[in-house]
């Protein structure tokens, strides 16, 4: 399973390790037994700093096929159950990094919220290891495990733990259980742990009131195409500039085909944030992952509070935030996430293998995922709510020469059904006759746009109906030394590369903005220097 190749990098990446780890298999039997301790061997043979032990765990690993990780000696709090392949290779060698002494890639900030942590927590994370969202979530836990030993964190294989799949009802991924209750499902992210664990323990945040970065000459909230062309182009006027990011790569981190994107050919959303993320390293920029913003105070100098309590002073502002999926809005819907009713067709699609499903949205991303989806499932039904489809001809052209497409227009939904605990029907009405039907099937996929993720710059700037940030040709928005840049703005068409250019344009604008607003200390400061 471990390739030369693979071992020729690994060899590169385990030179800097500094701890010896233990790769702790539990004793037993089962099937895929072998084929996990040949995997744990191939990675162990890598380096002298990792050696594989069998041992009677006595009840600590769930089963023979899960195992731990023990930094000289001392268990890290991280487990795996199942085979760390796949999107969750990358989780298994970052753990082992981190744990033999690597440096966290985690903000001081969200750091301090979780070693302040004092009750016992054991989190369960259930992937799949299609799943390109997962990966993220077993990282930020298996670095929470690692900052604090009241921590620990299991990612296990649902497709090796059917059982424990059905006995929970899962029918998404990734889902995450504290302490054997569900913790937080579905379209889950590093900020959205966060955000739980402060509900679930408020006096975390304490501890970092009234800490605050030095003044800023640009923030920038949003981590997406937008926000990092913005922070590029900042950084290159030789700026000051902070990156705010609940999740970096924003939504491109979940589309997989991007074929649309001028000079690249073909590329892929996770590979493309990878290389935002390069490009954005060239430079001084500082980046706060991973935390929200959680209030705006308007002013020639702006404030915001974020969500781990910290606090950054900033000359200009730029509002890069993206969008999100946008909710049917229907009975059924909200009550049913990871239950039948999902967002993301790449992650939680392998759950119905062989069922019959449903996708709401006849745009470019509706038949998308139904083309997706029919690689897996047994059926797919599009429901479009116009009498046409938005989606491009190409797209509708495959759509159309695949067995197990059916596609339905001029169609409402009206209700999503479950029986159980899972989706078991969708009820829909046909627009041109009134006449409402019912389709039996186990999972609906919504795919009906995007939503502007503005709802914290309500009250700071002006607003549409929908939600957008009204925005000139420069961006500028109804604040002074506050602009907006890509899909949370009015800016028609939701593309990356339009995405891209506007936050360059918001960067030059917000540039222009502190050339004519420095202040007479600043002008003699830079006189002095010159």
């Amino acid at each position: 399973m471990i390739t030369q190749d693979i071992k020729k990098a690994l060899k590169g990446y385990f030179a800097s390790m500094q701890k010896n780890i233990t790769l702790v298999l539990q004793t037993g039997e089962h099937t895929k037994r072998d084929e996990l301790k040949q995997f744990l061997s191939g990675v162990a043979e890598v380096s002298d700093k990792i050696q594989l032990e069998e041992r009677d765990t006595n009840g600590v690993l769930r089963s023979s096929i899960s195992f731990l990780l023990e930094a000289d000696g001392e268990d890290t709090g991280i487990r795996f159950s199942g085979i760390p392949g796949g999107h969750e290779f990358n989780s298994f060698v970052l753990a082992l990094l981190h744990a033999s002494g690597t440096a966290l890639k985690i903000d001081d900030s969200v750091a301090s919220l979780v070693k302040g942590v004092k009750d016992e927590l054991k989190f369960e994370v259930f992937i799949s290891l299609s799943c390109h969202n997962c990966p993220d979530v077993v990282q930020a836990l298996n670095q929470f495990a690692l900052l604090n030993p009241n921590i620990s964190s299991e990612m296990i294989d649902g497709g090796l733990y059917q059982s424990l799949v059905e006995e929970r009802d899962i029918q998404g991924v990734p889902s995450v259980y504290l302490n054997g209750e569900l913790f937080a499902n579905g379209k889950v992210d590093a900020a959205t742990l966060i955000d739980k664990l402060l509900e679930f323990d408020p006096s975390l945040k304490e501890a970092n009131k009234g800490q605050s970065l030095p003044l800023q000459d640009v923030t920038v909230i949003g981590g997406g195409p937008a926000g990092v062309s913005a922070a590029i182009y900042s950084a290159r006027k030789g700026l000051k500039v902070t990156v705010v990011a609940d999740r970096f790569g924003g939504q491109v981190k979940d589309t997989m085909g991007i074929e649309n994107l001028i000079s690249v050919p073909k590329t892929t959303g996770p590979e493309l944030v990878g290389n935002l993320t390069e490009h954005m390293k060239d430079y001084d920029i500082t980046l706060k992952e991973h935390v929200r913003v959680d209030n705006i105070e308007k002013g020639n100098i702006k404030t915001l509070t974020l969500s781990s309590g910290e606090q950054i002073k900033t000359k200009s502002l730029i509002v890069a935030t993206g969008a999100r999926w946008r909710e049917l809005g229907v009975p059924g819907e909200k009550e049913n996430v990871g239950n039948g009713v999902a967002y993301c067709p790449h992650c939680d699609g392998p759950f119905f293998k062989g069922k019959d499903v449903a996708v709401i949205g006849g745009g470019n991303s509706g038949i998308e995922a139904a083309l997706d989806l029919a690689g897996i499932v047994k059926s797919v039904t599009v429901f479009e709510f116009m009498p046409t489809l938005k989606a491009d001809q190409v797209l509708i052209d495959q759509a159309e020469k695949r067995d197990n497409i059916t596609i339905i227009k001029n169609a409402a939904t009206k209700q999503i059904v479950a029986e159980n605990g899972k989706v078991s029907a969708i009820e829909y009405q046909d627009r041109a006759t009134n006449e409402e039907h019912s389709l039996s099937l186990a999972g609906v996929f919504v795919q009906i746009g995007l939503v502007p993720n503005s709802q914290f710059m309500k009250g700071v700037v002006d607003l549409t109906q929908y939600g957008e940030i009204v925005v000139d040709s420069k961006c500028n928005t109804s604040e002074p030394g506050i602009y907006a840049a890509g899909d949370v703005t009015t800016v028609p068409y939701k593309q990356i590369v339009i995405s891209m250019g506007e936050g360059a344009k918001a960067s030059l604008a917000a540039f222009e903005y502190l050339l004519s607003h420095q202040t007479e200390e600043e002008l003699e400061e830079q006189a002095a220097v010159a």
